[in-house]
């Protein structure tokens, strides 16, 4: 049994807390850290009404990088859980190295000045942490994260070589809003007007964001159109599979989300540099996320499926050639009911606490910087299954046709 301190209190961190204290012989002691302490208290009292477990709470600026390790100290965890916002990833790591503790975070850094994400920020720390004897986990959402997971899984299990490898990311769920994302708002905006890139015969290829849609039908879900987009786990992929000639990321957006996307992006609300308003100083989309929907407060009304997973081609173990599709479906009112968020959350925070299991029950070990892809996929797929993501894995006739 273990001591986790988890920080950031939006819908990925409820989820984590509510699901490491459903395994309280893995997590002995969980304390929930934010800048918000009244979003901990909040959760903490959920976690305690759905499980009976109590929970420490606490009030943390992860970009104060002495005030975080004073904390991480005082709790005296054996891993830190970062999920807060991917800035504050370096920040949260620089403590975990003064104080001595093991890191994992779902999403790689990226600056606040710059819609541009990539792992060299955080790859950089490979020789702190391996000279400190502390192990780095980047990336244990689902995407990335399990996605990588999905793709170790089937080079181990049923491929001598990947060739091809595309994520499909879809959500299938309604939840009644005009306009609203379904994780942080700022976040998820940057991420999807940024320039897509995709892997092709060993080098980057570059299109103009969501000029490139496809539709595939998703199971339990239906036929939707997903977009090519750029998504962090194609870099760690790429590198730690560099047989693989392309990797390609895909994602669903509905038509409405779009337009709205779109008019906002024309007039100016997506932009992330400052403006002068009133004499201050804003950015258009912090303040954007300000009206928006929080994203936590969506599990009530969203319902539907979102279906996540990885098609591979290759070179079998069997000496054929063949694709594999291996995919999760997660319902947002089985969510919801569990742990009073939607699926979008889940299917982050769920993972979350199955990397920190992994670390924390030595089934995962070593140290320095790791991505997902690294690491012995069975046990972490095992609990996939027990813990409310279950996958499936089926052949298809053949490649896709685009």
């Amino acid at each position: 049994m273990s001591k986790v301190l988890v920080i950031g209190a939006g819908g990925v961190g409820s989820v984590a807390v509510h699901k490491m204290a459903m395994n309280a012989d893995i997590f002995s002691d969980i304390a929930l850290a934010s800048r918000t302490l009244s979003k901990c208290d909040a959760i903490a009292e959920s976690v305690k009404q759905r499980t009976g477990v109590t929970i420490k709470t606490a009030q943390i600026d992860a970009d104060d990088v002495v005030a975080t390790t004073a904390l991480i100290k005082e709790i005296g965890p054996k891993l830190v859980v970062n999920l807060a916002l991917p800035y504050q990833d370096l920040a949260i790591m620089d403590a975990c190295l003064a104080a001595g503790v093991h890191y994992m975070d779902t999403a790689n850094y990226e600056p606040r000045d710059e819609a541009h994400f990539e792992y060299s920020w955080q790859w950089a720390y490979q020789d702190k942490f391996r000279e400190a004897g502390l192990m780095a986990l980047l990336g244990s959402g689902f995407d990335p994260g399990v996605t990588s997971v999905f793709a170790t899984y089937l080079k181990k299990h049923y491929f001598e070589r990947i060739d091809t490898l595309d994520i499909l990311d879809c959500n299938g769920g309604d939840h009644g809003q005009h306009f609203a994302t379904n994780f942080n708002p700022e976040i998820n905006i940057r991420e999807v007007t940024a320039p897509a890139r995709h892997w092709e015969n060993g080098e980057w290829v570059t299109t103009p964001a969501l000029s490139h849609k496809q539709s595939f039908d998703f199971e339990q879900v239906g036929p939707k159109n997903m977009y090519l987009m750029y998504h962090e786990e194609l870099e760690s992929l790429a590198k730690h599979f560099p047989e693989m000639k392309r990797i390609r990321f895909w994602m669903t957006f509905g038509d409405a989300y779009l337009k709205h996307l779109e008019v906002l992006q024309n007039v100016g609300m997506t932009r992330i540099d400052p403006v002068i308003y009133n004499g201050q100083e804003i950015i258009p989309l912090q303040f954007l996320k300000a009206v928006l929907p929080e994203p936590s407060t969506l599990g009530s009304t969203t319902k539907g499926k979102t279906n996540i997973g990885d098609i591979a081609t290759g070179l079998g173990k069997d000496g054929k050639e063949k694709t594999l599709y291996i995919y999760n479906i997660c319902d947002h009112e089985d969510a919801y009911a569990e742990t009073g968020n939607q699926a979008v959350s889940y299917t982050t925070g769920v993972p979350a606490m199955i990397g920190a299991a992994m670390i924390l029950t030595g089934a995962w070990s070593g140290a320095g910087v790791f991505n997902m892809e690294q690491m012995d996929p069975d046990p972490y797929m095992d609990m996939l299954n027990k813990h409310g993501l279950p996958w499936q894995v089926k052949e298809l006739p053949g490649p896709l046709a685009f």
